[in-house]
C-alpha cells in the first residue's frame, strides 16, 4: 500500500518499525533533524549517548545479544569517525549491525562541505555494505536490502548515509515486508561424509565459534556432543556457546590458551570448527593448525562462503549458518565413541586444574588475590549473569577462571577494541534489565568510554563495573617489558578516583586494596542496583607487577634480560 506523502525521516522511522526495531544508539546531529522528529512519535527508545563510540559499541552489543541489528545514528564527519571503532567491531566480530549517519545535502556534495566525507571510501573495508541514500522514495528499499544484507549469511555491519535535504524532501510510497534473514544448510551428504570422518577418528575436537548462534542451535550442538562424547573448546571470545559446567566443555581456545589443550587440538586427528573464522587469536597465530593444509582432518562449517577455504583448505568445507548446521548434526546417528570417550573426562580436569588458584598467589603476599576475585563473583552472581570486558591483560581473570552459564553471557571483541567494556555493560542491562550485568574494565580501557557512565545513569542501567587498576596500560607494558626489558616508554597511568569518579555521575562507587573487602563491596554493589537500578564501580587496586595469571613483570623483564645477556 502506497502511504500519503511522508518526509525522508518519517518514512526511515516506519521502515525501522517495520523491521522491528526497539531500541536505536546515538548522539543526536543537526544533519539528521527529520529523524530525531519521527523518533518523538515512534515507540522505537533512541539511547542518548555522550559519544559516538560509546554509542557504536552499545549498539554493536546489542546485535551481539539479541542476533538483530543493532541500530546507531550519528552526524557527519567526526561522529561518523568516532562511531569507525564500533563498525570494525562489528566486522570481525560478525555481529548484525546498521550505522546510519547524517550527511551534507545533495546540493553541497563533493565540494568537502563542513564535515563531508565520502563514506564508501571510508567504510569500504570495515562493512558488508556502504551506501547513500539519495531519494526519500528509495528509503524502504534500502532499508529493507541492509537488514537483509546485515543478518545473513555471515551477519555483519552495513553504512547508510543520510543528505540531510533528502530527510525532509517528501515522497509517497508504499513499504516493505519485513526482513527474512537468509542462511545456507548443510547437505544431506555432507553431513553423511562428516559422519563417516568421524567415525574414523581416534582423537577428534569440537570448536565452536561465530556468529548466527541462537539457544537453539546451543542447545542442539550439546546434543550432538553429548550423543557422541566429544570433547568441545569454544574459540576466542565465544566462550558463552556451551555451559561451561557441561562435562563436554573442555575450556577456551585463545589468547592465553591452557598448554594440555593446544596440545590436544595440535594433536587431534578430526578438528569439527563450526562457526568460527579460525583467525589469529584462535589458532594461536595460526599454529594450532597449519596453513594452509592442516595436519588434523579438519570439517570447517562457516556462514560465510567466501571464508571457506580462504587460509584454511579443510577436507570438508561446509557453507552453513550454526543454527541449521546443529540441527542437522543433532539429528545425525551417533557413531562409536570408545576410541575417545574417556578423554573427554581427561580434558576436563585438565581445564579444573588450570582453573585452580594461580601459584602467584600460592603464597598469600599479594593483598589483592585477583583469583578470588573471580571466585567470589560466581559464588554471588546467578548463572545467567551477562560478563562483559574490553581489550587488555585483565580480562584474562575473566577468560580463564569465569565459568561462562551459557548462551549470551560473554560480550566481548574479538577484534580486541579498548572502550568496549562499560558502553556493552551498559547495553547488555538497557536490552534486558532483569539480568544481572557485570563489567570487566581495565584502568586505561575505562577511561576510553568511562562516560557513558552517564548514560547508564539516565536510563537506569543498573550495571556492575568492576575496573582493574594497576596504573598502566598493562599489556602493551608486558610486551615492553619482553622485548626491550627496563625501558618503559609511554605505558605508564595516573588515575582519577574511580570510587569518587563514579559518585560524581550519581553512581555507587567503592574502592578494594584487600581481597577480604571484595565480598561486601561486591554484595553491597548488587543490592544497590538491584534497588535502585542505578551502576555500581568498585575499583580494584592491586600491584601491576601481577600482569598475567602466570607470570609477573618483574619474571618477564628477568627472563628477557638474560636472553639478551645470553646473545
Amino acid at each position: 500500500m502506497t502511504h500519503p506523502s511522508r518526509s525522508g525521516g518519517q518514512i526511515l522511522v516506519d521502515a525501522l518499525n517495520i523491521h522491528g526495531v526497539d531500541t536505536a544508539f546515538g548522539v543526536p546531529g543537526e544533519s539528521y533533524l527529520d529523524v530525531l522528529d519521527a523518533l518523538h512519535d515512534s515507540d522505537i527508545r533512541f539511547i542518548i549517548n555522550r559519544q559516538e563510540g560509546g554509542a557504536a559499541f552499545m549498539a554493536e552489543a546489542y546485535g551481539k545479544l539479541t542476533g538483530k541489528p543493532g541500530i546507531c545514528f550519528v552526524t557527519r564527519g567526526p561522529g561518523a569517525t568516532n562511531a569507525s571503532i564500533g563498525v570494525h567491531t562489528a566486522y570481525q566480530d560478525s555481529t548484525p549491525m546498521i550505522l546510519f549517519i547524517g550527511q551534507v545535502g545533495n546540493d553541497f556534495i563533493d565540494r568537502e562541505a563542513f564535515q563531508e566525507i565520502d563514506y564508501r571510501r571510508m567504510y569500504g573495508q570495515m562493512a558488508k555494505w556502504v551506501t547513500q541514500i539519495d531519494r526519500a522514495d528509495r528509503i524502504p528499499e534500502y532499508i529493507a536490502r541492509a537488514f537483509q544484507v546485515a543478518t545473513s549469511g555471515r551477519p555483519g555491519p552495513v553504512v547508510l548515509a543520510l543528505p540531510e535535504d533528502m530527510l525532509i524532501d517528501t515522497a509517497a510510497v508504499a513499504d516493505t515486508r519485513r526482513y527474512q534473514p537468509v542462511q545456507a544448510s548443510p547437505s544431506a551428504a555432507q553431513i553423511a561424509t562428516l559422519r563417516e570422518m568421524l567415525a574414523a577418528a581416534k582423537s577428534p575436537v569440537v570448536l565452536l565459534g561465530g556468529a548466527s548462534w541462537n539457544a537453539q542451535a546451543c542447545a542442539d550442538l550439546q546434543r550432538f556432543a553429548e550423543a557422541n562424547a566429544l570433547p568441545v573448546g569454544c574459540t576466542f571470545r565465544f566462550q558463552d556457546l556451551l555451559d561451561n559446567a557441561h562435562p563436554n566443555y573442555i575450556g577456551d581456545v585463545g589468547i592465553g590458551i591452557n598448554p594440555k589443550l593446544a596440545a590436544r587440538v595440535k594433536n587431534a586427528d578430526l578438528v569439527i570448527a563450526i562457526g568460527p573464522r579460525l583467525g589469529e587469536m584462535t589458532t594461536g597465530g595460526y599454529t594450532l593448525l597449519a596453513s594452509p593444509v592442516p595436519s588434523q582432518r579438519l570439517v570447517h562449517f562457516h556462514a560465510d562462503a567466501e571464508e571457506l577455504g580462504s587460509v584454511y583448505q579443510a577436507e570438508l568445507m561446509i557453507n552453513s549458518g550454526a543454527a541449521q548446521a546443529c540441527a542437522m548434526l543433532a539429528a545425525m546417528e551417533p557413531v562409536d565413541a570408545a576410541a575417545w570417550r574417556g578423554t573427554v573426562a581427561e580434558a576436563k580436569a585438565e581445564l579444573a586444574a588450570y582453573q585452580e588458584q594461580p601459584p602467584i598467589f600460592k603464597d598469600g603476599k599479594a593483598p589483592l588475590d585477583l583469583w578470588q576475585v573471580v571466585q567470589e563473583l560466581m559464588a554471588q552472581v546467578p548463572r545467567d549473569t551477562i560478563i562483559t570486558n574490553g581489550a587488555g591483560n585483565y580480562a584474562s581473570w575473566a577468560h580463564r577462571f569465569y565459568r561462562y552459564g551459557g548462551m549470551r553471557t560473554q560480550l566481548a571483541p574479538t577484534n580486541g577494541a579498548m572502550g568496549y567494556s562499560v558502553p556493552s555493560g551498559i547495553a547488555a542491562k538497557i536490552v534486558d534489565p532483569s539480568r544481572t550485568v557485570v563489567t570487566f574494565a581495565g584502568d586505561g580501557e575505562f577511561m576510553m568510554n568511562g562516560q557513558e557512565l552517564a548514560t547508564a545513569v539516565q536510563y537506569k542501567a543498573g550495571v556492575i563495573i568492576i575496573v582493574f587498576n594497576n596504573g598502566m596500560f598493562g599489556t602493551i607494558r608486558m610486551h615492553q617489558e619482553r622485548d626491550y626489558p627496563g625501558r618503559v616508554s609511554g605505558t605508564g597511568l595516573h588515575n582519577p578516583d574511580f570510587a569518587e569518579l563514579a559518585r560524581a555521575y550519581g553512581a555507587h562507587g567503592e574502592v578494594v586494596n584487600a581481597t577480604a573487602e571484595f565480598a561486601p563491596a561486591l554484595a553491597r554493589a548488587l543490592a544497590h542496583t538491584r534497588e535502585h537500578a542505578l551502576p555500581a564501580v568498585i575499583e580494584l587496586r592491586y600491584d601491576g607487577n601481577l600482569i598475567t595469571p602466570n607470570a609477573t613483570l618483574e619474571t618477564i623483564r628477568k627472563t628477557a634480560e638474560a636472553a639478551k645477556a645470553g646473545k
